[in-house]
């Protein structure tokens, strides 16, 4: 562990350098602290409302938790005001969201009926803050608390789809929290009644395959082997039907349908969701399928006049199907422009082959915010959203969603700093700066709360075909350097002593893959041909 030392991207390209300090910015300037009933709570707010979410917040962690100190307080407070049934509130705040109607102070905590992500979203935060501070006490606390939460969406008649078994939820855009009602309903809908458009929606359940892969991690971690296979085999369940059902065969469909419902001019078929790039990074897809969503992002992408690929769903419902006029193609979760989406798209491209493509993603991106801001959704011409085109209560121009999913893609795709464990004690490190352009640069990433850090140089001589890295922390390093176009082969060296190497690929790209365990800093060059 190195407490002194920063987390930092640098590589000598005015743009990717300029990603890390600008997005810590609108993380910094999104801090939301309470006093809740004599409990301290120290959160990151949401864009589009001043309240802490917990479905934003475990998102956000993926940012602030290289330089933030209290990770643990937020999952905390969701634990301790969690139902007798298990499930946990959507979201607390102390802030007047409805001003100039709403002016009290007082503590708010709220559940959106609808909504079947929460609890996935709760162990999220668990995992990451675990990750970060270590401390297994905390975790043990935490185990109650995340069994209740997912044995109620396992159990529960709204959450849970027995002939499936999957998780269900209405008929909502995505992941998002008002539901379709065929005009039953006069404004915005977030209640369950016996009407409700029933459906399988696959980020739900890509989520809830991520949170039991994760009880498994925490299970093996604490050496309880039973719980540990138990939810691993729960995941595995999980994936497969989830992926059997809801795969058409290029993307995950919108919607599976459990009750039928027909909209005049929606083809549910061709609609691209926006939790397709999550499901690969919470490792629902396989290979193949995730290509093949890229892909689809791609093509989507050079035939939409829209400036970036990155739809919340595409094609958008009609104007006003869900009872707000304001909710109109390419607004919002409408067809909006989310960098949320941005992020997570090219975090799953740098993964799978498509590592010049992802980094344009960033860029773009980084012209985006140039301005000093960056808000959670734009429509596709580009301008941004504002409090008067949006349902939302506020609309602010430091978007730590989208902006955390971005530095996401930064740290773990382009840097490719994966904690694979705890404090860094296993860690996958795969460069991928031939896919910048880029033959220098250098990289720290360390946990604010413990200060547990790895961290590497590199250095690519083109003329000698040679790739080295200056390796920094404790851990046990798995290796997957990114190898410039043309080479096929390669060998590694640390020291004199070489190892054995093996050549992965994914697409067109070749990775050199390789594992050593490094104390304090340890070199190792990769040659290839």
């Amino acid at each position: 562990m190195d407490a002194d030392r920063e987390t930092s991207i640098r590589c000598g390209d005015a743009q990717l350098d300029a990603l890390y300090p600008r997005i810590r910015g609108f993380l910094e300037r999104s801090v939301t602290e309470y006093d809740l009933m004599g409990a301290r709570i120290r959160g990151y707010r949401t864009p589009d409302a001043p309240s802490i979410w917990i479905r934003d917040y475990s998102d956000m962690m993926r940012g602030f938790k290289y330089f933030e100190k209290d990770l643990t307080s937020v999952a905390t407070h969701f634990a301790e005001t969690q139902n007798a049934r298990g499930w946990l509130f959507d979201y607390v705040t102390m802030t007047p969201e409805k001003v100039p109607c709403e002016r009290e102070n007082w503590a708010k905590y709220v559940r959106v009926p609808v909504e079947a992500d929460v609890e996935y979203r709760f162990v999220k935060a668990v995992h990451m803050a675990w990750q970060a501070t270590g401390d297994d006490a905390w975790l043990r606390a935490m185990l109650p608390h995340m069994e209740r939460a997912l044995a109620y969406i396992m159990t529960d008649p709204w959450r849970w789809d027995a002939r499936t078994g999957l998780v269900k939820r209405a008929f909502t855009v995505d992941t998002w929290d008002f539901d379709y009602t065929a005009g039953r309903h006069p404004w915005l809908n977030f209640q369950i009644d016996e009407h409700t458009f029933w459906g399988v929606m696959h980020g739900d359940n890509s989520g809830y395959y991520e949170a039991f892969t994760q009880m498994a991690q925490f299970y093996t971690h604490l050496r309880r082997s039973e719980a540990a296979g138990r939810w691993a085999r729960r995941a595995e369940g999980l994936r497969r039907r989830t992926n059997a059902l809801c795969f058409n065969g290029r993307f995950y469909a919108h919607r599976v349908p459990l009750v039928p419902c027909s909209i005049e001019g929606v083809d549910e078929a061709a609609q691209l969701s926006l939790s397709n790039p999550m499901d690969i990074n919470r490792g629902m897809a396989t290979p193949a399928m995730a290509r093949s969503i890229i892909d689809e992002y791609m093509r989507r992408g050079e035939s939409t006049s829209a400036f970036a690929p990155w739809f919340s769903i595409d094609p958008a419902f009609p104007a006003g199907m869900f009872g707000e006029e304001k909710i109109v193609p390419g607004s919002y979760c409408n067809g909006g422009i989310m960098p949320l989406v941005g992020g997570e798209l090219a975090r799953a491209a740098f993964e799978h082959g498509r590592e010049e493509w992802a980094v344009a993603q960033l860029r773009r991106y980084e012209e985006l915010t140039r301005d000093g801001s960056s808000f959670l959704w734009y429509f596709p011409d580009g301008r941004h959203a504002t409090i008067e085109t949006s349902t939302s209560p506020d609309a602010s121009p430091t978007d730590s969603w989208g902006s955390s999913a971005m530095l996401y893609a930064l740290m773990e795709g382009l840097a490719g700093i994966t904690d694979e464990s705890l404090l860094y004690r296993r860690t996958r490190i795969a460069p991928r700066w031939p896919a910048a352009g880029r033959d220098e640069a250098r990289v720290d990433a360390t946990y604010g709360p413990s200060g547990a850090s790895v961290g590497y140089d590199y250095l690519h001589d083109a003329e000698a075909r040679t790739i080295t890295l200056l390796l920094r922390g404790s851990t046990e390093a798995s290796l997957h350097v990114l190898l410039p176009p043309g080479a096929k082969r390669a060998r590694a060296f640390a020291g004199t002593k070489e190892l054995p190497v093996r050549i992965s690929a994914s697409g067109a790209s070749r990775y050199a893959d390789c594992a050593l365990r490094v104390r304090g800093t340890r070199s190792v060059t990769v040659t290839y041909r």
